[in-house]
């Protein structure tokens, strides 16, 4: 099965070439900081199909409290994937309290699905190790503007 959806990613990938082609990172986006405890963090908002398509493709590096927040209409199971994503990355699935519901590990340049476990809103993308290194888990709250807000 995973196969199977690996081959239907990657011919979405050949007919949706457009959006994915882009030659350089998208640098561009609205910027919003985000707080998880003590820490914050700085996040690019893909709010946009076209800017949650890219995501962070083709980024060579990204400084160590920077990620991307991306941000969907609707609730639903999110799944992403790293084409042309250069970084090893975490995912973390958020609820609309700003809850993480999940976190998945990514590895670059693969066609490997992730998904959150549960409809969620948000997803939140950082270096590799940055959740874990802080002791942040399912259940952590984040917060900032699009959860309502400081805490």
């Amino acid at each position: 099965m995973r196969s199977l959806l690996s081959r239907l990613f990657w011919l979405l990938s050949c007919l949706t070439a457009p959006a994915w082609a882009q030659q350089g990172p998208q640098m561009d986006l609205p910027r919003i900081t985000l707080q998880a405890g003590m820490h914050l963090i700085h996040t690019q908002v893909a709010l946009t199909p076209e800017q949650r398509a890219i995501g962070l493709m083709h980024r060579p590096e990204m400084p160590a409290n920077e990620g991307m927040l991306f941000v969907f209409e609707e609730p639903a199971v999110q799944c992403f994937w790293m084409k042309n994503t250069l970084l090893p990355l975490t995912a973390a699935f958020i609820a609309d309290d700003g809850s993480i519901v999940n976190l998945a590990d990514m590895k670059p340049q693969t066609l490997d699905s992730h998904c959150s476990t549960k409809p969620v809103r948000y997803v939140l993308e950082m270096n590799q190790g940055w959740f874990a290194k802080r002791g942040l888990v399912a259940g952590t709250r984040l917060a900032g503007s699009p959860f309502g807000g400081r805490r």
